[in-house]
């Protein structure tokens, strides 16, 4: 999309009050950062982040039998939630690739709230309408709500702040209400640190923003905007769709196997994947930790020696490390462990790496 026809979400101008720069996004024109990313990333990590990124998209699968109809088609198991739960699930072609990860809201047996990657949505849309049974109704609600990340050690106390609930358990929401608008609040994230993710209504989103703003200034936090939510999730080794999943990356190649209800009698992709799982993946998702200075991007080829033995599909400087750190697929039939030594070919010039298993830093989500 050129920069005329980009969309903007629902409190495009409280970002240009706040002074954020912006960058095309999935369609969609975003906040990259307010302050700078890595003050940002430090906020998040010390205090308290607050992201819009109401690009997500959202769905609702209604009807008799909703939610057995969504887990015959997206990997995970809606059977081990109950109302009241989310789950992380991928929806995949029949070859076992990825169309989408998202999160399933378990609504109840008939109405599951689904919230996909921005560029993405009309694509699971599409693929659920197309198999949906008589009776099942799937509603593309992209611009119905808002999308906000509360993220960091003093997420709960913005929450406080403001009323709303702070107790569930992780990956658990509340139907809750702030100043008498409904907004439903998770405790999930792309962070790695405790926190929410509210979804208020497109016309409720500014006022809560504005609230929400308030509050993570008064903890010492600040708003943060995609830059810092890219470092963020890389430091703990987050799949990003496009990145580290994609048609052509299946969750086994990318460690996403956890995601995956292999018990079920049917998803899409089951068969594909079952083989690629039994066989074992051609090539495997593992980090990369610079050992000299350099950046590290996507796409760059992963060497050892003059062989080829993988490539990077995300890569970043981490702000908590201080280092430059990288996602990359690489060759199982290189047998690299933990702690071996790569180079990364950047731009004509061979950076030395080790290589870890992700996550980079520790997670805090509990």
């Amino acid at each position: 999309m050129t920069e005329s026809n980009l969309l903007q979400g629902p409190i495009h101008a409280v970002h240009v009050e706040l002074g954020a720069t912006f960058a095309p996004f999935g369609g969609w024109e975003m906040p990259v950062s307010y302050a700078g990313t890595v003050a940002e990333h430090q906020a998040v990590r010390t205090a308290v982040g607050l992201f819009d990124v109401s690009h997500l998209g959202k769905a609702t699968v209604r009807g008799a039998g909703a939610a057995e109809f969504v887990n015959a088609a997206l990997t995970n198991d809606l059977g081990r939630i109950r109302p009241g739960k989310a789950q992380y699930t991928l929806c995949c072609t029949p070859e076992g690739g990825v169309i989408d990860d998202l999160i399933a809201y378990y609504v109840s047996e008939d109405e599951i709230f689904l919230v996909p990657n921005a560029a993405n949505t009309a694509a699971v849309v599409a693929e659920l309408t197309k198999v949906a049974p008589e009776g099942i109704t799937i509603t593309d609600e992209h611009r119905d709500y808002a999308v906000f990340a509360v993220q960091g050690p003093r997420s709960t106390e913005v929450l406080a702040a403001l009323g709303l609930p702070t107790d569930q358990e992780y990956m658990a929401y509340v139907d809750a209400e702030w100043e008498g608008r409904p907004v439903r609040v998770c405790r999930t994230g792309y962070t790695g640190e405790h926190g929410y993710e509210l979804l208020p209504r497109w016309a409720d989103a500014a006022a809560l923003f504005r609230a929400l703003t308030e509050q993570v200034r008064a903890a010492d936090g600040q708003p943060a905007g995609l830059g810092a939510r890219d470092t963020l999730r890389t430091e703990m080794g987050y799949p990003l769709h496009g990145h580290e999943l994609s048609p052509d990356i299946s969750p086994v190649q990318a460690r996403c196997g956890w995601a995956v209800g292999w018990k079920k009698p049917q998803f899409w992709g089951k068969a594909a994947l079952e083989q690629e799982k039994a066989a074992g993946p051609r090539r495997i998702l593992l980090g990369l930790e610079a050992l000299d200075r350099g950046v590290l991007r996507q796409g760059q080829t992963v060497l050892r020696g003059d062989e080829v033995v993988g490539e990077t599909t995300s890569g970043t400087f981490s702000p908590t490390l201080k280092v430059g750190i990288a996602l990359a697929l690489m060759d199982t039939a290189a047998g690299l462990e933990p702690g071996a030594e790569v180079e990364v070919d950047v731009r004509g010039r061979r950076l030395r790496c080790k290589v870890v298993r992700p996550p980079f830093v520790e997670a805090r989500t509990a």
